[in-house]
């Protein structure tokens, strides 16, 4: 059994920690998976990049308000350690969902992490998303 088998599930909840927060609408939730001064880019789906919790907590606010309903499911993790407190990996997620005006969204993407361990434990200091389908977006302006 591989020695670090522990840390990689810590790692990999820390995804579904994000995924359950989003979807429960509860941005402190999905935001306790980022370190302090973690970045969170989705430039590549034609969103923003936040840097720091104050600013990624204000895009999870503002997209819970937006958003009547969502899911992301989130597999595949890849988690691969570069020494004993920061590791990188890439997971898919698959979110569909719709707007507060109805909108439909639906997109798959890639999203490739690094990781550090904090004195809490485990959390994604980054996230970069990108797309691997084109996303549809049906009457949503983004």
């Amino acid at each position: 059994m591989e020695e670090r088998a522990a840390e990689r599930y810590e790692i990999m909840q820390l995804s579904h920690l994000y995924a359950r927060g989003l979807d429960r609408f509860d941005p402190l939730e999905a935001l306790s998976a980022f370190s302090d001064d973690a970045v969170w880019d989705a430039t590549a789906v034609g969103l923003d990049r936040f840097e720091g919790s104050e600013e990624i907590r204000e895009f999870f606010e503002r997209d819970a308000a937006s958003v009547a309903d969502q899911f992301h499911i989130i597999t595949n993790h890849i988690v691969e350690f570069d020494g004993p407190d920061s590791a990188h990996g890439t997971n898919y997620v698959f979110s569909e969902g719709h707007a507060a005006s109805g909108a439909k969204f639906r997109a798959a993407a890639l999203n490739e992490d690094t990781y550090v361990r904090t004195a809490s434990g485990w959390r994604i200091a980054s996230r970069a998303i990108s797309p691997l389908t084109p996303p549809e977006l049906e009457g949503l302006d983004v």
